[in-house]
């Protein structure tokens, strides 16, 4: 079977290497906030390219704390988008604010002209979550005008979009704030759970460090209600000595995933939407789309010839049952979300596909005749 991700292939690569940092973090003792998690916070930002980093427990962890420091909190409005995984709203939720659902675009991404007219229009949404999904870079000039223009204050979700830029510049480089996840499936994924804060705001990040770690200033001060959200000090450790090392290569190895994908699928009844202009795409996923109707029997006819395939995401979150009774309130229609959800199908794509598999997976899309 092709898998979406294939963690056993990973760990055969990188075992030798784990084991020897799993070694390294127990015998020193030290196992939460300590040197594994600064030197990986560190590294990150470097890589990133964006100054402070500080590591939580996860990704939604990270918004969440990323909202909280910007001031948000109960009856604010947020701007953010219907097509993502749930926690992007869950942690709006969390804090007792209002997510404000806009529309998105062909790609599946927040339509950026939409969210400058529903802002134009009313001014009480003073808060974005904007999401970089699949791994598409929205575009960073536009967000920039809409934070200037508005005052808007920023966090960018960029779970899916570790290595991917727009017009050069990294995602995360926008907002005030950005958050990301170390899921296993992603990019940069842990064996277990994680995130990260990214800013270049100084004092942002200490107000992140002091929420993530029950909202302490100093041991047993506590100046405001905080989490119990610290990255582990052995998955920092995995990530920085034994992942991040590969990264480049693996990004490239998506990019050649999804390249190969878009040359040889050549299906009519099965649209492969590509990357937006201007977007580097990091190709967390790489999704494409058929008629809504034809989706179980398409993902079925796949796995009739071992290949595994996905749904990001079902169905968009104004239609989540979690939200019943919940607050939230949406801008025009989401016709464009609802028929994206509906229609969406990921293909495997990691950096461990070989060729012959990508060219099976192809061979299975170009096959499909829905009857």
């Amino acid at each position: 079977m092709i898998l979406l991700n294939d963690f056993k292939r990973q760990w055969r690569e990188t075992r030798e290497a784990a084991l020897a940092t799993f070694e390294s973090v127990g015998s020193s003792g030290w196992y939460i906030l300590g040197s594994e998690v600064l030197a990986f916070e560190a590294a990150l930002a470097s890589v990133w390219g964006i100054r402070h980093c500080v590591g939580v427990a996860s990704g939604l962890d990270a918004i969440e704390i990323s909202l909280r420091a910007l001031g948000c909190g109960p009856g604010d409005r947020v701007l953010t988008t219907p097509v993502s995984a749930f926690a992007t709203t869950l942690a709006i939720v969390k804090l007792g604010a209002v997510p404000v659902f806009v529309d998105v675009d062909e790609f599946g991404l927040i339509d950026l002209d939409l969210c400058r007219g529903a802002l134009a229009e009313r001014d009480d949404v003073r808060f974005a979550v904007a999401v970089h999904l699949y791994g598409h870079a929205l575009d960073l000039e536009r967000l920039d005008a809409l934070r200037r223009d508005f005052g808007l204050r920023v966090v960018e979700d960029c779970a899916q979009s570790f290595g991917a830029t727009f017009a050069r510049r990294p995602t995360g480089s926008s907002g005030q704030m950005a958050a990301t996840s170390f899921y296993p499936t992603k990019n940069l994924g842990a064996i277990g759970d994680g995130g990260a804060i990214l800013t270049g705001d100084e004092a942002l990040r200490d107000a992140a460090r002091q929420l993530r770690d029950y909202g302490q200033s100093a041991k047993y001060r506590h100046d405001v209600i905080g989490y119990n959200s610290r990255l582990d000090e052995l998955q920092a450790a995995l990530m920085n000595r034994v992942y991040l090392p590969l990264e480049e290569r693996w990004l490239r190895r998506r990019r050649e995933v999804a390249a190969r994908y878009s040359a040889a699928i050549a299906n009519p009844r099965v649209r492969v939407p590509g990357a937006p202009r201007g977007s580097s795409s990091g190709w967390h996923l790489f999704p494409v789309h058929v008629e809504e109707r034809d989706k179980v029997a398409f993902i079925a006819h796949l796995r009739e010839r071992d290949v595994l395939a996905g749904e990001h995401y079902p169905r968009s979150i104004d239609e989540q049952q979690a939200l019943a009774g919940v607050p939230f309130e949406i801008v025009g229609a989401l016709a464009r979300a609802h028929r994206h959800a509906r229609t969406e199908v990921s293909l495997p794509i990691h950096p461990y596909l070989t060729d012959e598999e990508i060219e099976l997976v192809a061979a299975a899309c170009n096959a499909w005749a829905p009857r």
